[in-house]
């Protein structure tokens, strides 16, 4: 049995990371701006959006709605986006919400 918090390194954040990769995408911002918004290599970016990493967690509206949030925010460049400090609130989220994120989807 793995510890939760290998869970969140392994799953968890990856998914988090790669969900706001395809907002930030989705509003034409370009994969190596994405990874440089995210501190990130350019190589994760692709990674995310082609399912390759991060695609293991569906999440719930909640915390869709905190991503999509921080995306915006990043877009906006809203005066200095803690982005550690977000992606770690929207961890806490999870933990802390009973059925804050789904089982792993197998990938096809």
């Amino acid at each position: 049995m793995d510890a939760p918090c290998q869970r969140i390194v392994w799953d968890v954040l990856p998914a988090i990371r790669a969900a706001i990769v395809v907002e930030l995408v989705k509003c034409e911002v370009s994969q190596v701006e994405a990874a440089r918004m995210l501190g990130i290599a350019p190589s994760a970016v692709s990674q995310y959006l082609s399912g390759k990493r991060g695609y293991r967690i569906e999440f719930e509206d909640d915390v869709k709605k905190a991503i999509n949030s921080l995306a915006r925010d990043l877009i906006d460049k809203k005066e200095q986006v803690k982005v550690t400090e977000r992606i770690c609130a929207i961890c806490r989220q999870l933990r802390e919400g009973e059925g804050g994120c789904a089982e792993p989807v197998p990938k096809q």
